[in-house]
């Protein structure tokens, strides 16, 4: 439908209006690229399932015509994105007419949104603005939307949403939704016929375990649950529906007549009791008071809509906002609809998930162990509240596989809100400008040729005395997870360090105090404080200082062990390979590091002089073995997870396993018994199914053991 000159050409136009370079100053101009703009994105995201911007991105162009036909009522035509919705219709399916139209909504995206639509749907109902007004408020679920048709209690017809008036009949497909009754006893409120309206999705849990499922037949991975579900709604095969576990969320009663076409949904009074009908009817409807919830005021429904901001990345499901009605049956009829979306309602959208940028450069980082991290540097986009102008690229792999080339448009997304990625670059809109990465063959800040060891990704400079790695050491020497210098961040660290006063980690125990105190931003009593701390440091427990040191592959497990097997940590100076071994969970790879790291006297020298200095080198009683977990499901087995886990944090999975009795590993080996899969699991999961002996499980599968 477009060419790839005229889709370079869109986005490029789309991302001008979205920076305010507006050349066009006639309004008729405006508007009619507007409305071919916003159909462009439409189709690519409606049709082809590859959307170029952002939702609030859409948004806001959206809002942008909405304003100028608000203005100038004569600027609209009647093919404006602004009088019907997006539609899926690709001409596969037979098209139905909806008993009632399927609108679209109003977007707001903060409190002060919220407060303007109560106070525009109170003037509409001449209601005063201090009397509080109930709302009902419930997840806006991101998927496929579906109109369901019961007659005499029978479902006899399900359609997607399509235009909005006409949708693409798939009852087939509907049918095999377990979570859609054949059968429903409307009667019992007197309803002949009804229209119910829903979303059809899959759980995050179930859509990875069918992309690990898939990645072992070595089929290609789905890209998303909402496309998923869309792509199974139109399936042609109901059996293979079935595969997908598909799952539809009703939200609402279109409308309901009796036996002699009278409607008669406002005799339930409010959308609360609506959906508390819908729940007793058997249909799966969002939870009343937990998913959802009557709120007897605008401020009440505006909370609520922030506490689900702040937990749906715990939810099982996807959701991009909330959605906020006036609960009143009788007042969502007295406010009626434009042609676009119904004025009782309007959906409070969450900060934008992904966004399209240009990717400008690439830069390397060295980290403690001489890792290179390549970093892409980008023209800057707000992203879920956040300006993102950096973003890892991990390693010269994910370059690769991604084919990403300087001046891309590439698509991003924050994982779990947090961790800016790059989703693809958007190779449809190159124009042949665009250069290709080379990975640096040196070290950028020593020039030591680089290395890369047979089987790994990562490639790294072997200079153990590159200022780069020395600086990394430090900073990590003195974080929370190493020996937790308070106060002594990553910015005091370089700062010092550009001064010249720490070349090593021993120079943090014999910091030039009175210089420091001469800097500005610094006092006496904040030096006091760094003094404190840093003497606090020293009795340390062993494992600690061990962890502290950066020796490849030598976690904060590993060191635990270590501390809890010796008298004193220069004891290790005389051990071999073999010695390490002997403990329990040591491997050949942390042996082998450790030995080499403990035979090199500049290394042993650096631990007398901190012990020198008053740093602990002996076992605390912290650093004693912690008995053993004897029963539980994975006593005797060791664990490994891997990928993005939506229901709880890496470090709550492990703290679980470790109480079920398991053993959690950082590789995947031929020791590895279980590997926990979550989304976007990557090379582990790969490695671990050509062991053949490793159980692969999901992240309910792993809580469901756990919880057993």
């Amino acid at each position: 439908m477009y060419d790839p000159d005229q889709q370079k050409a869109f986005f490029e136009r789309s991302k001008a209006l979205l920076n305010g370079q507006d050349i066009l100053t006639d309004e008729d101009e405006r508007a009619a690229e507007l409305r071919q703009l916003l159909k462009f994105h439409e189709h690519r995201y409606y049709v082809m399932n590859e959307p170029l911007l952002g939702d609030t991105e859409y948004d806001q162009l959206f809002k942008q015509l909405e304003r100028l036909e608000e203005q100038s009522p004569e600027l609209i035509t009647p093919d404006s994105p602004t009088q019907r919705v997006g539609s899926d219709l690709d001409g596969d399916f037979v098209s139905v007419p909806h008993l009632v139209p399927m609108l679209s909504l109003g977007n707001s995206y903060n409190a002060e949104d919220l407060i303007e639509f109560d106070k525009s749907v109170k003037r509409m109902l001449n209601i005063d603005e201090d009397q509080p007004l109930a709302y009902a408020v419930e997840p806006k679920y991101d998927g496929g939307s579906i109109a369901l048709v019961y007659e005499d209690d029978l479902l006899v017809r399900a359609a997607t949403r399509g235009n909005g008036t006409l949708g693409e009949e798939i009852t087939a497909n509907a049918r095999v939704i377990r979570s859609v009754p054949l059968v429903a006893d409307f009667s019992r409120f007197g309803f002949r016929k009804v229209e119910l309206r829903g979303e059809v999705i899959i759980r995050k849990d179930k859509f990875a375990a069918m992309n690990a499922a898939r990645a072992k037949q070595g089929l290609s991975l789905f890209a998303n649950p909402r496309n998923t579900a869309t792509g199974g709604l139109r399936m042609k095969s109901p059996a293979e529906v079935a595969t997908r576990e598909l799952e539809a969320f009703i939200y609402s009663l279109g409308i309901a007549t009796d036996e002699n076409g009278k409607d008669a949904l406002i005799d339930f009074g409010t959308h609360t009791a609506a959906l508390d009908a819908l729940t007793a009817l058997g249909f799966k409807v969002p939870k009343a008071n937990i998913e959802r919830k009557h709120c007897n005021d605008i401020n009440e429904a505006a909370a609520f809509c922030r506490q689900w901001e702040d937990q749906r990345e715990k939810y099982h499901y996807e959701i991009d906002g909330m959605v906020v009605k006036v609960d009143s049956l009788a007042l969502q009829e007295r406010a009626g609809y434009t042609s676009h979306h119904p004025r009782w309602a309007i959906a409070y959208k969450f900060a934008a998930k992904q966004a399209t940028t240009t990717l400008l450069d690439v830069e390397y980082q060295v980290g403690k162990i001489g890792t290179i991290t390549p970093v892409a540097k980008t023209e800057p986009v707000n992203l879920a509240g956040v300006s993102i102008s950096s973003i890892s690229l991990h390693n010269e792999d994910f370059i690769r596989e991604k084919d990403l080339r300087f001046g891309d448009k590439i698509l991003i997304e924050r994982a779990g809100d947090v961790i800016p990625y790059v989703v693809k670059a958007l190779d449809d809109l190159r124009d042949g400008s665009e250069v290709p990465i080379e990975y640096p063959k040196a070290c950028p800040f020593c020039d030591t040729a680089l290395v890369r060891a047979e089987g790994e990704a990562a490639v790294r400079c072997p200079n153990y005395e590159c200022p780069q790695q020395v600086l990394q050491r430090i900073i990590f020497h003195v974080s929370k997870a190493a020996m937790d210098i308070d106060g002594m961040g990553k910015r005091y660290v370089e700062q010092f360090f550009e001064y010249g006063w720490l070349n090593s980690i021993v120079d943090v125990y014999r910091l030039p105090y009175a210089e420091i105190e001469q800097l500005e931003g610094f006092g006496t009593k904040s030096v006091e404080k760094l003094r404190a701390s840093i003497d606090t440091a020293l009795e340390n427990p062993l494992w600690r200082l061990l962890h502290g040191l950066s020796i490849h592959h030598l976690g904060k497990k590993a060191s635990q062990l270590l501390a809890a097997n010796v008298q004193h940590a220069l004891d290790l100076e005389n051990w071999t390979e073999e010695d390490f071994l002997h403990i329990k969970d040591i491997g050949p790879t942390v042996a082998k590091n450790v030995a080499e790291w403990f035979a090199n006297p500049g290394n042993v020298r650096m631990l007398r002089e901190m012990e020198f200095l008053g740093v602990n080198l002996t076992p605390t009683d912290a650093d004693k073995p912690k008995a053993a977990v004897t029963e539980g499901p994975f006593v005797g087995k060791s664990i490994l997870f891997t990928g993005s886990l939506q229901q709880m944090s890496r470090k709550e999975a492990q703290e679980k396993a470790a109480a079920a009795g398991a053993r959690n590993v950082s590789a995947v080996s031929g020791k590895l018994n279980i590997l926990v899969v979550g989304e976007k699991p990557g090379s582990k999961l790969k490695k671990a199914e050509a062991l053949g002996t490793v159980e692969v499980m999901t992240e309910a599968e792993f809580l469901e053991r756990v919880s057993g």
